[in-house]
């Protein structure tokens, strides 16, 4: 029996698709044959799964970030026993909501919570991830109010992809960045 399937992939899942094998590809590479590689191809995993679902859907998935979220905190504490994890993740996921609270319909609580993954999974380089993040935003806001002037404002921006692209960052680059800002 033949299955036909009604949607073809999307360009964007197939991009997602490619940009995954890269991550998980570039985690084996720089982290070797690792739980850690195992760890931070999970972390990238999840990335791209919110990324594209809120580029879709505009919403950041409980059924993925919440498992997401259990998992990086009880592994990378079981890798490495330290409060790191959860300090980063409580942390993150802190300032996103007191973010979310002030201004509710800037930044959602899929995004409070993908703070708390970020923090669970990176440790203290989340830090990074969400000033990159940040700035990443900035390019399409700028390009959204330069051609609409002050009716873009008003514009919603899937967070989530920004907040990957920081998160992607920190990963390869966070704790040089760190160093780096720390002296």
């Amino acid at each position: 029996m033949f299955v036909v399937m009604s949607h073809a992939p999307s360009r964007l899942r197939l991009t997602a698709g490619l940009a995954l094998v890269a991550l998980v590809v570039a985690c084996f590479a720089v982290f070797g044959l690792s739980a850690e590689a195992v760890v931070n191809a999970f972390g990238c995993a999840v990335l791209v799964a919110v990324a594209v679902t809120d580029l879709e859907r505009r919403i950041v998935p409980n059924r993925i970030i919440l498992p997401a979220l259990v998992v990086a905190l009880v592994v990378q504490t079981a890798l490495d026993p330290s409060a790191e994890w959860g300090i980063a993740s409580v942390a993150a996921g802190g300032f996103y909501l007191v973010a979310a609270l002030v201004y509710p319909a800037g930044l959602g609580m899929g995004d409070v919570k993908l703070a708390a993954f970020l923090g669970a999974w990176l440790g203290y380089p989340v830090i990074v991830a969400l000033f990159a993040g940040s700035l990443l935003t900035l390019v399409p806001a700028v390009v959204i109010i330069a051609t609409k002037g002050k009716e873009g404002r008003k514009a919603a921006i899937p967070f989530a992809p920004f907040l990957a692209g920081g998160a992607v960052i920190a990963l390869f680059f966070g704790n040089a960045i760190l160093d780096a800002w720390l002296g």
